[in-house]
């Protein structure tokens, strides 16, 4: 579902160090200076938007995105970085993170890409097929660089772009339509399991493993009126596609890595319109994030968890044909009257990812404003009698 934009909320990162006491409070007291405290304020509310040219370099079926100006994925530059910060910051320095379904610069999945870019983690995106001509030119033209702006001012990098298609674990899974639709003509080796194999041999492992993919083809058509093949198309796209990802990612996952998942509230509470068994999909991704957490936690030492966002405005949710009115709802109803930011389901990510949630799996994460706690909203007819009888 979807957002728009308000505020971006910065991230910090420090690398942790032990050193004999009286060094610590030295290096303590020079951060707590007033001078330094003034600094690095300064560089975490930095906010300007900054449209730099950069190269583009291209190899067969990625894309490597690099700025001319020096750029770091830091979100607080440090003249020293092996100094402390003081607080709990968000530190994913030396991460690899590899996010699935990234096709504009709108979306979650982008704004959690940004997010754990600013705590310093590498990012890596799979992009739909059909999608990653139109997601690479827009890279190379620098039609995402104000959006690609990292709390530091600098922009976030994107080291490689990867086809993806993960409805379909292999080969041989692919039928001849697909294979022959020009949609998907020059690229290769985008199935779940040509993609892993695809990272492990260009980089390796991965830390970080995020799934932002949804698609119900009949999504506009109400549950009672969705064909058997609208709702396990919806089902193999939006929940199974996660498990397949995972399954075939975890043996490249380093210990202690995490998962994160999208989810709506739609698994939970009716959404009269959020239809073609899309909240079948979204339960079934609830359910599976406590199953494998289990799973994957005792086997590979990974946590998996899923975010339960607030509507936004992208592109993909346009699709449902009311989200406006679902932004509307919310931001009347929720208890924070504000509308939601891609930027603060993103910072939700990057602590879900970080050290700070090590004992964190197998949760549903509300970022919705607290829309969820809500039995009955604000402008009821039965809330309008209660203050009546109170006012009597």
């Amino acid at each position: 579902m979807a957002a728009a934009a308000t505020p971006t909320v910065g991230l910090t990162t420090a690398r942790t160090f032990i050193s004999p006491p009286h060094k610590t409070l030295m290096s303590r007291a020079a951060i707590l200076s007033t001078e330094s405290k003034d600094a690095s304020m300064t560089r975490l509310a930095s906010s300007s938007h900054i449209s730099l040219s950069h190269s583009f370099l291209q190899r067969p079926n990625s894309v490597i995105l690099k700025s001319k100006r020096v750029v770091t994925t830091k979100a607080v530059s440090s003249a020293n970085e092996t100094s402390p910060l003081p607080g709990l910051p968000i530190d994913l320095r030396g991460k690899r993170a590899f996010i699935a379904g990234i096709a504009d610069d709108n979306g979650y999945g982008w704004a959690i890409a940004k997010s754990l870019a600013a705590a310093g983690a590498e990012i890596l995106v799979g992009t739909w097929v059909p999608a990653l001509n139109i997601f690479e030119s827009s890279l190379r033209r620098g039609k995402f660089d104000e959006s690609r702006v990292l709390p530091d001012g600098s922009l976030m990098e994107i080291t490689k772009v990867f086809p993806m298609d993960a409805v379909f674990d292999g080969p041989e899974d692919v039928p001849e339509d697909i294979k022959t639709n020009k949609r998907y003509a020059g690229s290769s080796n985008w199935t779940v399991k040509e993609l892993v194999e695809s990272v492990k041999q260009d980089f390796g492992s991965i830390d970080i493993l995020v799934h932002s993919l949804a698609n119900g083809p009949e999504v506009a058509k109400p549950l009672l009126e969705t064909s058997r093949f609208g709702y396990l198309a919806a089902i193999s796209a939006s929940s199974y596609s996660f498990i397949s990802l995972l399954q075939n990612f975890l043996p490249i996952m380093n210990p202690g890595g995490a998962t994160i998942s999208l989810t709506y509230i739609a698994a939970e509470r009716t959404i009269p319109g959020y239809g073609g068994g899309m909240s079948s999909a979204k339960a079934a991704l609830e359910s599976d994030t406590r199953v494998l957490a289990f799973e994957a936690g005792r086997k590979h030492k990974i946590r998996v968890n899923t975010i339960s966002a607030g509507p936004l405005r992208s592109r993909a949710a346009k699709a449902i044909g009311f989200i406006d009115m679902m932004i509307e709802y919310s931001t009347t109803n929720a208890p924070l009257l504000k509308e939601l930011s891609a930027e603060e389901v993103g910072n939700a990510a990057a602590f879900l990812a970080s050290p700070l949630a090590s004992a964190i799996t197998g949760t549903v994460l509300y970022v919705d404003n607290g829309l969820n706690g809500m039995a009955v909203s604000t402008d009821s007819p039965i809330l309008e009698k209660l203050h009546a009888a109170k006012e009597k």
